[in-house]
């Protein structure tokens, strides 16, 4: 079954998560707010890692800029904590290992987007950075994708074209100064 994905104009689905620190996050709470809602694969894959320290170093200026970011990952609480909780980002990691909240905005899998990202320069990248393949879980070719909100209302939808790919930064920054 293909998931069916959002489509900007839409109100956002709502949620109620409990993040990696144990803090309850509900979308309603971000009401009036700009929010980047990302999906990312399992908490070791290096691609997923490399973009999470990327948004880290740019998050002091995101966040100036009215920004707040929310990041799921499709594996448990334990493989967060030991993988990505270890960058100790300033902005909720959510555990989604039924992918739950992955379904609602149809973030999709797929053979040869993943292929397509697993022989890429930002791999070797993440591999030269650190980010190594570690515990494998959930759904192997699962794309990244990526929502930005104004009010609860989807503005722009990002599905990726491969396991590697993201909204680009300057897209995010572009959508700030609106």
């Amino acid at each position: 079954m293909v998931p069916v994905k959002i489509r900007v104009g839409k109100k956002a689905h709502s949620f109620t998560v409990i993040d990696l620190k144990g803090n309850s996050i509900s979308l309603n709470d971000y009401k009036n707010k700009k929010v980047l809602l990302s999906f990312y694969r399992y908490a070791s894959c290096p691609l997923c890692n490399l973009r999470i320290s990327q948004i880290i170093q740019q998050y002091d200026l995101l966040k100036e800029k009215g920004l707040h970011i929310i990041a799921f990952f499709q594996s448990p609480r334990e493989s967060m904590e030991q993988y990505v909780g270890r960058q100790n980002p300033p902005f909720p990691l959510i555990p989604d290992p039924e992918r739950k909240i992955y379904k609602m905005y149809g973030v999709e899998r797929s053979w040869l987007k993943y292929l397509k990202g697993g022989i890429s320069r930002k791999m070797v990248i993440a591999m030269k950075s650190g980010f190594k393949i570690g515990k494998i879980e959930g759904q192997k070719n699962l794309v990244p994708a990526d929502f930005l909100l104004d009010n609860l209302v989807i503005k722009k939808t990002y599905y990726g074209t491969s396991i590697a790919d993201h909204i680009p930064i300057e897209e995010i920054f572009r959508f700030l100064e609106k």
